[in-house]
């Protein structure tokens, strides 16, 4: 049976929401990708619309098109994560590290501040590091990668040790304790410009599995029993006890330990029901300054608290000492 080709869609030339520097901000040039990296080819299809695309809903064809993203624009020969583990769609994680660099930016008279001088802290890094892959390519920046998960640790210690250009630049640190976030992982005289970080969003495995469910039925207009994720994700890495809301609290509680060891404290928070309570917790801890930054791809909306405990004399001190040339 022959499929009909509908009338070729017109697509906005520019993706909607995306950061003005993101690389993802135009659709995927297949053909470049695949030039790029030819195992990707044969995931490529042509649609009904005439367009080419991949099934976003076959995990080797997500994962197949992040490997060739990282090789065309970040420069990584080698990436792969074991199977069952988060593959993160790239040019969302990309947004937050140029918002991310904006806010630096604006406390350095609007220069972004760049090179491995700048020390940024990725909280639950992955098996997939790409936090640290997207900021150092983009930025020069360091990073300092941590996770729960010793397969996830190994994983992300596999990715910089099989790519050169990041040799030096990430350093992976396995946090012993569950109930840690910071404590073990900064060291004592330690400075952090930048903490970023994907909190788990559910609050239990059958809350992640339900909302799989929801995402697929939605999307592919017939019933599911089964989830399967398409991006993929541990536990650990979906869900914890009392889900974002509770993590993120904990994440700003246990902060205020650390005031005067890092800059930027900051967090994606994907469900806008949580900021109230998050905005309380920051309040309790008596966060100098709060930015709450709106980020948004397509139909989802997110956002990025990020908090200091700086004061501006102290802010100026900082840029000065660690950011001038």
């Amino acid at each position: 049976m022959q499929m009909k080709i509908q009338d070729k869609r017109e697509h906005p030339k520019i993706k909607p929401g995306l950061h003005p520097r993101n690389r993802h901000r135009e659709r995927y040039d297949f053909k470049m990708l695949i030039a790029s990296l030819p195992e990707l080819a044969p995931f490529v299809k042509v649609n009904a619309y005439n367009d080419e695309t991949i099934d976003f809903f076959d995990p080797e064809a997500v994962k197949m098109l992040n490997k060739s993203l990282l090789r065309h624009y970040y420069e990584i020969d080698f990436w792969d994560i074991p199977a069952g583990y988060l593959c993160p769609p790239i040019p969302g994680r990309a947004d937050y590290i140029h918002h991310m660099a904006d806010l630096l930016g604006s406390c350095n008279h609007g220069k972004i501040p760049t090179g491995n001088q700048v020390k940024c802290l990725d909280v639950g890094v992955g098996a997939n590091c790409i936090y640290p892959i997207i900021g150092n390519k983009e930025y020069g920046w360091s990073f300092i990668g941590t996770d729960t998960d010793a397969v996830s640790i190994e994983s992300a210690g596999k990715i910089v040790d099989l790519n050169p250009r990041l040799n030096g630049m990430i350093e992976l640190r396995l946090q012993p304790n569950s109930n840690d976030i910071f404590k073990g992982i900064i060291q004592n005289d330690e400075l952090i410009d930048l903490t970023v970080c994907n909190p788990p969003f559910h609050t239990s495995v059958a809350e992640a599995k339900s909302g799989t469910l929801r995402k697929l039925n939605n999307l592919k207009s017939k019933r599911f029993i089964k989830p399967v994720l398409n991006f993929g994700g541990q536990n650990h890495e979906l869900w914890c006890e009392g889900g974002e809301e509770q993590f993120v609290r904990d994440m700003i509680l246990q902060s205020k330990t650390f005031a005067t060891s890092c800059f930027w404290f900051s967090t994606l928070i994907s469900k806008e029901s949580n900021l109230k309570s998050v905005y309380i917790a920051l309040d309790k801890s008596e966060a100098f300054e709060v930015k709450t930054i709106s980020m948004g791809q397509g139909n989802k909306i997110s956002r990025v608290v990020a908090w200091t405990f700086l004061s501006i004399e102290q802010q100026k001190e900082w840029t000065k000492r660690r950011w001038s040339e």
